[in-house]
């Protein structure tokens, strides 16, 4: 029976990954380790509260002695704990080095320590910067991030291949594209998006709305990581896209569309401070190798996503505030 440590999992593909990983390996058993920050929703993973193979421990992944302890107790790591919005590490830069740098770092110490079999850090496209032209990133690119948040993704995936070169350490790392899907929190494009023409509000589009996102249906992702803890070779990145790249107005367009609304509820904002006109990746390298594909066509995917957040109302409004919903949450004090 495999015994897996998985921080962050009550966070949007944390504990979309819990579901997939329990319902395609059942014997697996989990301990989820979550600050319960902003970002975490108890109710994400409520129907395995009486699950004997699942276990929710409150804890930072910076408290080194926690960590250990837990650690020491499984066999495989996957680190999705991070502080993942642009728009707050662009007005609270700190927060992102802390958690996503100084935590990946307690995490890697502890999973040397205790000789792991297997550490899976979930990163981003975003390391890599902007795409320009027809260019698609590989796992050859240099990380070229352009917002604090990036950067400090970037900076723990150098981490942790630095753990592997030096000590041996059996890491792999994950690059996806942007995820979307049920339970993801609401300050997100989709949901965002979503939530905002179902409550009849202005919908916030940056710029001109033409900055190009590559989308992949969370689910897809998760069989992706699966595979990489399963058959993954240790020292390798793997990017992981679905090949469905969209301008963001196009996208909204589709989910007012799904929803039957009018595009006057589209607002152009001032676009945020360096933000990327176009992600791309090529990912080659999980297909050929591991044999991995997207299962979902994005118009099918975002319509399961769409029934998901109507049918959910009391999911996602107790997580609203003015914030969240702002047209330009860069300029929050968060």
């Amino acid at each position: 029976m495999d015994r897996l440590l998985v921080t962050g999992g009550l966070g949007f593909i944390g504990s979309n990954f819990i579901y997939h990983r329990l319902s395609n390996q059942p014997e697996s058993h989990i301990v989820n380790l979550d600050s319960m920050s902003y970002g975490s929703n108890p109710e994400n993973l409520a129907s395995l509260a009486h699950d004997s193979r699942y276990q929710l421990v409150k804890a930072d992944i910076r408290d080194g002695k926690k960590v250990e302890e837990l650690v020491a107790q499984v066999d495989i790591v996957v680190n999705f704990a991070a502080e993942t919005h642009v728009d707050r590490s662009i007005s609270n830069p700190s927060a992102f080095l802390e958690s996503n740098v100084i935590g990946t770092h307690t995490l890697l110490e502890a999973a040397r320590k205790s000789n792991v079999r297997k550490f899976v850090q979930i990163s981003t496209d975003e390391v890599y910067g902007s795409a320009t032209g027809n260019e698609s990133f590989d796992e050859k690119t240099a990380v070229n991030p352009s917002s604090p948040y990036a950067a400090s993704k970037a900076a723990a995936d150098l981490f942790v291949k630095s753990y592997h070169k030096t000590y041996g350490f059996p890491a792999a790392i994950l690059r996806c594209t942007n995820n979307f899907g049920p339970r993801q929190f609401p300050e997100k494009f989709i949901p965002k998006t979503i939530i905002s023409a179902t409550l009849g509000r202005k919908i916030a589009i940056y710029g001109d709305g033409s900055q190009v996102r590559d989308w992949i249906y969370v689910e897809d992702f998760c069989s992706a990581i699966n595979l990489v803890i399963e058959r993954g070779t240790s020292g390798i990145v793997y990017n992981v896209s679905a090949g469905n790249e969209l301008p963001n107005i196009d996208v909204a367009k589709k989910i007012l569309s799904q929803l039957g609304k009018g595009y006057d509820l589209i607002n152009f904002v001032e676009d945020r401070p360096g933000h990327d006109v176009r992600y791309s990746l090529n990912s080659n390298q999980i297909r050929e190798r591991l044999g991995w594909g997207p299962r979902l066509a994005f118009d099918d995917a975002l319509r399961t996503t769409i029934n998901w957040y109507s049918a959910n109302e009391n999911w996602w409004k107790p997580l609203l505030s003015e914030k969240v919903l702002s047209p330009t949450p860069w300029k929050e004090n968060w």
